[in-house]
């Protein structure tokens, strides 16, 4: 899975030494998607990615994930961990988004002036209407 957003905090590293006697460490970040309604995403990278994917806070990202989760004594724990991300530019994806679009039943809007500071005029309004129901009205 994939999802894209901008980095906005880094996290301490964390290593240590497993049961098994085995080096680990993984870095977590916060990422804020950009939606028009932004959600914040904790995920981390785990193991030689955190050294891989360095990310710094203000970094546009699409971090591709997996969602991991295990049991430990009788509750239940969620991951998301990263197994990739790709830095974008920060100027292109604001160019790209689009706006937000009108909401239903909003109306159009207002026609751009032309060159002589006159508006154009507005297409002509469909006045037509379903005929299919008839006079059937309970009223």
């Amino acid at each position: 899975m994939d999802i894209k957003g901008k980095i906005i905090q880094k996290m301490e590293p964390q290593g240590g030494v497993s049961k098994a006697g085995n080096q680990w460490k993984k870095q977590e970040y916060v990422l804020e998607t950009l939606d028009s309604y932004p959600r914040k995403v904790k995920f981390d990278f785990f193991g030689d990615r955190a050294d891989q994917y360095p990310l710094e806070v203000g970094d546009v990202i699409t971090l591709s994930y997996d969602i991991e989760s295990r049991e430990f004594n009788g509750r239940w724990y969620t991951d998301i961990r990263g197994f990739k991300a790709m830095k974008e530019d920060p100027n292109m994806v604001a160019a790209n988004q689009a706006p937000y679009p009108p909401a239903a039943g909003a109306p159009a809007p207002a026609p751009a002036p032309s060159a002589d500071g006159m508006a154009a005029p507005a297409p002509p309004m469909d006045n037509t209407f379903d005929q299919g129901a008839g006079d059937d009205l309970p009223f």
